[in-house]
């Protein structure tokens, strides 16, 4: 049984014509926003001025944007979301109307989706699975995605929740990532790049959790939110929790992410926007054990 949801999750199958529809949409979408981007890009002058410059400078797309469209159209494997879930996140991202830092858990079917939207920003991939890094980027080269050890495993959710509380490395006025071996919700080793960057957007579909020795989505969802909470810009963070109609996907949301920060959501995917604690009025002090 869990062989099988594995493969389901890797090598989804194109299960009913709904899904070329999908495909469709998502080829139009990446061709959209490549034209979009083309002309945020150009000059204010004459619309005759903007469309030659245009032509001339900024007619080609990028080449993760020319690999996904390849891929899109060629494969016969498609997305995990479905054109809802997908369609939350890219109202976000047209919304930002620049260039942008993303942070997807999860390498898969739906990663040049992701690089394609996000062509002139940063998008970084953390995945669990180091057989499975090396196979994704040898397709798709222009990826970047780095390998994540979790100390985490689905079966122990219950006693971490009901725990972590006890444990002042985790508690919300003082719970940090970087070197946290105390607290075992926080992934304390990830790449520096993942700790000093400031993500605007953060996608949380991985790591499996579908099992009960696989690492779960626990030590991600405490980890981006308390990361959502330091970030230095005045923005807030924008997370994407996918596979909510899972017990521990939700109760983790809950405790974490807060239902007061959730914006959206459609089918098996949440939407949340998480204020810096600095920009935050209702910043709790150290003796406060609740995130929210």
């Amino acid at each position: 049984m869990q062989v099988n949801e594995k493969m389901r999750n890797r090598y989804p199958l194109i299960g009913e014509k709904r899904w070329s529809v999908v495909l469709l949409v998502i080829l139009g979408i990446i061709g959209a926003l490549v034209f979009a981007t083309t002309l945020l890009q150009t000059s204010n002058n004459t619309l005759l001025c903007s469309l030659t410059r245009t032509t001339t400078q900024q007619s080609n797309p990028t080449p993760i944007q020319l690999r996904a469209i390849l891929h899109y159209a060629t494969s016969h494997v498609v997305p995990q979301q479905s054109l809802a879930e997908i369609s939350i996140t890219l109202n976000v991202i047209k919304s930002l109307n620049r260039p942008f830092n993303f942070l997807v858990f999860g390498l898969g079917h739906d990663s040049l989706m992701w690089a394609g939207f996000n062509p002139k920003g940063t998008t970084l991939f953390l995945e669990e699975d180091p057989k499975w890094v090396q196979t994704v980027l040898k397709d798709a080269p222009e990826l970047r995605a780095v390998t994540v050890p979790y100390r985490t495993q689905l079966q122990e959710a219950d006693e971490l929740l009901k725990s972590y509380r006890s444990e002042p490395a985790c508690s919300p006025a003082k719970a940090t990532l970087k070197g946290n071996e105390k607290c075992k919700l926080a992934l304390h080793n990830l790449p520096n790049e993942v700790y000093d960057t400031d993500w605007d957007l953060i996608m949380i579909d991985a790591p499996r959790g579908y099992f009960a020795e696989a690492p779960g989505r626990m030590a991600a969802i405490f980890s981006m939110n308390v990361m959502a909470r330091n970030r230095k810009g005045s923005d807030g963070t924008h997370v994407f929790l996918h596979d909510v109609d899972r017990k521990v996907e939700k109760e983790y949301a809950e405790e974490f992410l807060c239902k007061k920060n959730k914006v959206d959501g459609v089918g098996r995917l949440w939407h949340f926007k998480i204020p810096a604690s600095g920009n935050n009025d209702t910043r709790r002090d150290s003796t406060d054990s609740s995130f929210c």
